[in-house]
This record gives C-alpha cells, sequence and structure tokens, in this order.
C-alpha cells in the first residue's frame, strides 16, 4: 500500500440548489461534488502540492475508447515528453480496492498504455508499474 498524507483542502465549494459544488482548478470550471469526485480533488491536490508534479501535465476525466465502449479515466499524467506516464483510478471511500478496481484500470490502459497505474479510494491506494516481466507493485508514487 502506498502512503498518502493529504494536505489540508484549500477548495472552493458552493451550494447552488440544494448541491454542493467544487471548483476544479485544472478543468476550470465547477463540478458536482460526489464523494468520488472529492477523492479525485484530494488527489490532484496532493500530486501538484505534495510531490510536486506539473499541473499542466494532468488531464481529468477524458473520454477514450475501449473497441465500442467510450469510458472516461479519472486521472492521467503525462511524461515531459507529453505521453500517458501515469493512470489514476479514483472511487469513493467507502468502495473497497477489489481486484475489479485494478481491472478496470487495466482495461483503460489498453487504449492509454502508461508505466504506473494507481488505484485510490482516498483512505488505501495502490500502485504498479509496468515492466517487461509484467506489474510489480510499489510502495510510493514515482517521482516526478
Amino acid at each position: 500500500m502506498i502512503k498518502i498524507e493529504f494536505p489540508l483542502p484549500a477548495f472552493r465549494i458552493k451550494v447552488q440548489e440544494g448541491r454542493e459544488f467544487i471548483f476544479d482548478g485544472l478543468r476550470k470550471k465547477w463540478i458536482l461534488l460526489t464523494p468520488e469526485e472529492w477523492v479525485r480533488q484530494n488527489f490532484v491536490q496532493y500530486l501538484i502540492s505534495v510531490i510536486n508534479y506539473p499541473s499542466t501535465l494532468i488531464a481529468l476525466e477524458k473520454e477514450i475508447k475501449l473497441g465500442e465502449l467510450k469510458k472516461r479515466f479519472d486521472i492521467l499524467v503525462y511524461d515531459k515528453q507529453h505521453l500517458p506516464w501515469m493512470i489514476v483510478e479514483c472511487k469513493e471511500m467507502k468502495v473497497p480496492l477489489r481486484e475489479s478496481v485494478l481491472q478496470q484500470a487495466l482495461r483503460y490502459n489498453i487504449s492509454v498504455p502508461v508505466n504506473y497505474i494507481i488505484i485510490t479510494n482516498g483512505s488505501m491506494t495502490y500502485g504498479w508499474q509496468k515492466t517487461a516481466e509484467g506489474l510489480n507493485v510499489i510502495d510510493a508514487l514515482p517521482l516526478w
């Protein structure tokens, strides 16, 4: 398991028609604040403010095609050459990180090949590095 200590949140949140929205600085828009979105926003802030990943190389919830299906990944980090480098699949905190969550991220990896695959529910985070031999468990997020 990868230990993540999230920074104190400094999010802009508003209530509109009884629903909470969070301002996403990367997408530059207000997003409905679901439990999964809370995990996604905290994880992105960790990547940017704690381990210094450049925000300009992070994409959120972009559509990809898996055969005939259209899916959306949660977080994709690009490398310095602007190639996909790390994919992060987020789940809300009450969703256990089972094999099915890893399989979901691996399916996304078919369309968007990356070196690192991360799954998180905000309280637990697991990661793997792809090598020629397969997937190797990692105990820390890769440094930028």
